[in-house]
């Protein structure tokens, strides 16, 4: 073998693993695009329930004595506690949001059905009389 045929080799060789490098991240890309959009929450939500089932056959219920029954309890309903209050925050915000962009409507400073309304006059005699019998 001559050096030409050498040099030709080697450098067939680099183009080849250049190629394969760029084929390696294009194929990194789409293993972690789809690794992400495969995590649904649905999916989550499965994996740790059975996760959780898991670990619940290797190390059975003696685990939870009376203190971290106490304990798991007590973290799950602040879990929830938490999560209501997050979405009553919402929608108090969304509220408020709504009633800021809603247009005021333009109240008269003065009454005119009460400027238009007639003047009180002393009642009649017997208007009167009955007014206070009725007491």
């Amino acid at each position: 073998m001559n050096f030409e045929t050498l040099q030709r080799r080697v450098q067939r060789r680099e183009r080849m693993v250049e190629g394969r490098a760029q084929q390696l991240g294009e194929r990194w890309a789409a293993l972690k695009t789809g690794w992400r959009e495969g995590w649904t929450p649905w999916r989550i939500v499965s994996a740790g329930l059975i996760a959780g089932f898991l670990t619940g056959r290797a190390e059975p219920l003696r685990a939870l004595t009376g203190p971290r029954v106490l304990q798991m309890i007590g973290a799950v309903s602040s879990l929830f506690a938490s999560v209501q209050a997050a979405a009553a925050g919402e929608a108090a915000e969304q509220a408020a949001e709504s009633v800021a962009e809603a247009p005021l409507p333009e109240e008269p400073l003065v009454d005119e059905a009460f400027d238009a309304a007639p003047a009180p006059t002393a009642p009649r005699p017997a208007e009167a009389a009955t007014e206070v019998s009725e007491r």
